[in-house]
């Protein structure tokens, strides 16, 4: 991002991404609670939620991985059911649709496996493989493949496993999918709007509030709008 501090606390309308991100999942009234990983020595995150918000913090490690992990050995330390969902989501994407979050929920519950799920777009971009000197090396075949998004969805012993076994055989795991598939599952991929971007790109900050002012918030008044994504 070029910025002097981590993304999360970027503004976007007079307020933190942080805050835009879980001002969505606080909606969802299905999920008994929230754990926040954070760095060990932030301070602000706890400051941004009012103090009767439903969430724990645990101090993260230096990767995603590691970050879940030590949210889910809290929730597993507080004798956590075995079969609770837990859901995983990236702080840096706020603008997450609630309606697609409960869909996600609905199918994996669904599912006859109980492998779980996450939320994806289909790749509609033209996709080219580099060679050595930065030239197109081929064009890679788009059809069946997905961009992975967030939330993902598991059970939570079952993800637990998964992620200590990535740890043991020293792999490198992109998202808890990938950490599921590594164990032999097979997670659903369920269609996400294409608008629940990630912050990783200064313009990105941008692309976020056109979302949000489109989709989610009516800026002078603060009041949600219709749209399916409240």
């Amino acid at each position: 991002m070029g910025s002097s501090g981590p993304k999360q606390y970027l503004n976007i309308m007079g307020k933190t991404v942080f805050e835009w991100t879980m001002h969505q999942l606080l909606q969802l009234t299905e999920c008994a609670g929230w754990v926040v990983a954070v760095a060990a020595d932030d301070r602000k995150a706890a400051t941004l939620l009012t103090a009767d918000a439903p969430c724990l913090w645990v101090h993260g490690g230096d990767s995603r991985a590691e970050s879940v992990l030590a949210a889910l050995e809290m929730l597993w330390e507080r004798e956590t059911p075995a079969d609770d969902w837990v859901l995983v989501h990236d702080i840096a994407r706020p603008c997450v649709c609630v309606s697609d979050i409960r869909h996600l929920l609905a199918v994996c519950r669904a599912d006859p496996l109980q492998q779980g799920g996450l939320l994806a777009a289909p790749v509609v971009d033209t996709l080219k493989k580099a060679d050595s000197q930065g030239r197109v090396g081929h064009t890679a075949d788009r059809a069946g493949l997905w961009s992975a998004l967030t939330p993902q969805l598991f059970p939570l012993a079952v993800l637990r496993q998964a992620l200590h076994a990535a740890k043991q055989q020293g792999l490198e795991v992109r998202d808890e999918a990938s950490a599921m598939e590594a164990l032999g599952y097979r997670p659903l991929l369920v269609a996400g709007r294409r608008d629940n971007i990630k912050i990783t790109y200064p313009e990105d900050l941008q692309m976020a509030e056109d979302i949000i002012r489109r989709n989610y918030v009516d800026a002078d008044s603060g009041r949600s709008e219709s749209g399916g994504c409240a």
